[in-house]
């Protein structure tokens, strides 16, 4: 039996296609369930399906059914602007703590997302051994949540049991319920498709030419392919980059969209909301190097080929 909390979510449901896929039906399905995620968890095959609160209740007495092995922990408010520290402590950082509690006593592969928001603005490098992750300074209370957790991991003595996942800009299906956080695909493809434009946010930065910030870039297939390999060798632990290894630019990720609706590039530099201006990250780029040493031999799917992957779902799934 496996664990996926945030099943309904936009990564914790690609899970469970892959878990299916892989002919994995004995699943516990948990998240709060919305009626705008409701479609994605629409024909997935699962034993149990819990409300958060209810299933941390569960956890809380130990009164969860026998034969659990592992939690993909997907679950947490995502949101790079939620401004509720109270909100991300109890549900980001304190739920977490409580679901990796119970499965290292219960002896249950505990495989959890954590993010590149932990970084903060790069200053300090993308690389993810102990020493970076000690140091970082993330530049919202979502990645604050998140870093909270992995420095609680190491501080407990874990992270021989335990893996974290953090995810840099993953994109793909399953994420139009996200709302502001969806992917620029994701809110631009209909613009793009329909108009022939897209907007993106111009730079303030000197060095920095409008639309050539930066950002890792990930298929959300692959990083579900990541945590399968996980949880297929209990025997690998740690904190890990879930990226590709290769930033892109914005104008990039623009123009494989563009190329793959058949449209002529046209894209508008737009200002950028003041509050994001001095928490804004203009680079990112994963330190592959840890994944690889772990035993993941798998390629990553290129910028274009997963643009136009995508595009071909979204205009398949009555996007325009």
């Amino acid at each position: 039996m496996i664990v996926v909390t945030g099943a309904a979510g936009f990564i914790g449901s690609c899970i469970v296609a892959k878990l299916n896929e892989l002919r994995r039906n004995d699943l516990i399905l948990v998240d709060h369930m919305e009626d705008d995620k409701r479609p994605n968890l629409a024909n997935k095959k699962f034993q149990d399906y819990y409300e958060k609160q209810e299933f941390l209740e569960l956890i809380k007495r130990d009164s969860l059914k026998k034969g659990i092995e592992g939690i993909i922990h997907m679950g947490a408010c995502s949101s790079t602007t939620c401004q509720d520290a109270e909100y991300f402590r109890s549900n980001n950082l304190e739920y977490t703590k409580i679901l990796a509690r119970w499965a290292l006593d219960h002896k249950a592969r505990f495989i959890y997302a954590s993010s590149a928001a932990t970084y903060g603005d790069g200053s300090l490098g993308y690389k993810d051994d102990d020493e970076t992750i000690k140091r970082c300074q993330p530049l919202n209370l979502y990645g604050q949540s998140k870093q909270d957790f992995d420095l609680w991991a190491l501080r407990e003595g874990v992270l021989d049991r335990i893996v974290g996942l953090k995810f840099f800009n993953v994109f793909g299906p399953n994420e139009y319920h996200k709302g502001d956080m969806r992917s620029v695909v994701a809110k631009s493809f209909q613009k793009v498709a329909g108009e022939g434009e897209m907007n993106l946010f111009r730079s303030y930065n000197p060095g920095c030419g409008d639309g050539e910030q930066r950002r890792d870039f990930i298929y959300v297939k692959d990083a579900v392919d990541v945590a399968m390999f996980f949880l297929k060798h209990p025997k690998v632990n740690g904190i890990f980059n879930v990226g590709t290894g290769q930033s892109r630019s914005w104008n990039d990720l623009a123009h494989a969209l563009f190329a793959a609706v058949g449209k002529d590039v046209s894209i508008n530099y737009i200002d950028m909301p003041e509050q994001l201006r001095n928490r804004y990250q203009y680079f990112t780029e994963a330190d592959m190097s840890k994944l690889k040493k772990s035993g993941y031999r798998k390629a990553f799917t290129g910028l274009e080929v997963a643009v136009k992957d995508y595009a071909s779902y979204l205009k398949d799934n009555a996007y325009i």
